[in-house]
């Protein structure tokens, strides 16, 4: 069979534990047959990482800004037992986190929904969207702790040298922590166009949330700059297209998320984007049933799965034992980057090949084949659980 062409190159940034080794795989069975593959590779591995000073991250989110479309893998983000176990010689900051900070970009998660996995919330027939703000909050703080007796201020020194101080708690009786965050008008502004942008292409609707009731100043200048933006820019834009934005506060939109039947973009602030994208992960499933694709506002994508490298399996794997790893949000990862680059290159036929993967995935787990997760959870009557090679070659199949 004549293989699809690319134009372009796809950033490659491979990853580490058993998301490394489904990787290969899935390249190998799914990809490598039907399509003549180019790409940039990037070992973003953690020997790899250490070996450069993570200086591979950085080459690897500067060449997405060069070529306009990624592909990573799942990585670790080192801990003190992990700087043991690979013998680091720097506990390396969070790939994601530098990637999501050079390409200045939005974080949108969207569960993939298939028959016999049911919602934990009932009314959940359509898939919803996080916009997570990758920027700021409790991610970039500064922790101080107290004395009894101590007096806390917030300073800020202006260009011209002048100081505004105002008080945040005197502890008379009590030792006491401070946590200070900060936020960019330029990255909020960032984060509200490519939500709006990336509604237009979905052609969805927009919710955000946020707390303005209780912080004026800090969540106030959230919502203000989104409906700024969205009346300025996108106003028109979204009546043409039939779809809307609203603004709520974060506790109503929890409730209205509930009782929702889905099928919309909920954008939120950092710290609620990382703990909402799994909760809705979860309700619908599973998080290895969960694209993620960073958008930048000058229009540069990077796909991966949600989830993490899988650890428990990648040490079975190490002693020779089976494994029933589910690999679907990494399959579509790929598809995501390949279907991107087929649009922008103008490669149909690159487009129709990402649709007819998903496609074959989807109708792999809905024809009963699947991965021990989601054979727990499925409630279809005839079901066969398989190991990771399996799944991916009966994958390979039907796509053939």
């Amino acid at each position: 069979m004549e293989k699809i062409q690319m134009k372009t190159p796809i950033v490659e940034m491979d990853g580490d534990e058993m998301t490394r080794i489904l990787w290969k795989m899935i390249k190998d069975k799914l990809i490598l047959p039907f399509v003549d593959l180019k790409t940039e590779y990037y070992d973003l591995g953690l020997p790899c990482r250490d070996e450069t000073k993570d200086q591979v991250t950085v080459q690897a989110a500067e060449a997405t800004k060069k070529y306009g479309v990624a592909v990573k893998c799942a990585t670790i983000t080192p801990n003190a037992d992990r700087m043991t176990e690979y013998n680091l010689h720097g506990m390396w900051k969070s790939p994601n986190g530098t990637i999501r900070a050079i390409l200045d970009g939005t974080v949108f998660r969207t569960p993939i929904l298939v028959k016999g996995i049911t919602p934990f919330i009932p009314t959940w027939t359509k898939p919803i969207t996080i916009a997570r703000h990758a920027y700021g909050d409790v991610y970039k703080n500064t922790e101080l702790t107290a004395q009894k007796g101590a007096k806390a201020y917030l300073t800020v020194e202006n260009p011209d040298g002048t100081v505004e101080k105002a008080p945040i708690y005197d502890f008379a009786d009590s030792e006491g922590i401070l946590q200070g965050m900060h936020n960019k008008k330029t990255s909020i502004e960032s984060f509200a166009r490519c939500c709006f942008n990336y509604a237009l292409s979905l052609k969805q609707d927009v919710w955000f949330a946020a707390k303005d009731t209780i912080s004026k100043t800090y969540d106030g200048n959230f919502r203000d700059i989104f409906q700024n933006i969205f009346d300025a820019e996108y106003a028109e834009k979204f009546q043409k297209a039939g779809i809307s934005y609203f603004y709520t506060l974060i506790d109503d939109a929890v409730a209205r998320v509930i009782r929702s039947q889905g099928g919309y973009i909920w954008a939120c602030k950092n710290y609620d984007g990382d703990v909402m994208s799994d909760m809705v992960a979860t309700a619908y499933g599973s998080l290895a049933m969960m694209t993620s694709v960073l958008v930048s506002p000058d229009g540069n994508f990077e796909y991966e799965a949600a989830h993490g490298t899988v650890q428990r399996h990648y040490y079975k794997h190490l002693k020779g034992e089976e494994t029933s790893t589910n690999s679907v949000a990494t399959i579509f990862a790929w598809s995501g980057a390949l279907r991107k680059r087929g649009e922008l290159d103008n490669l149909p036929k690159l487009v129709a090949f990402a649709d007819k993967l998903e496609k074959a995935t989807v109708d792999t787990i809905e024809g009963g084949i699947m991965t021990g997760d989601l054979y727990v959870m499925s409630t279809l009557e005839n079901k066969t659980k398989v190991n990771s090679a399996d799944f991916l070659t009966a994958i390979a199949q039907r796509l053939s």
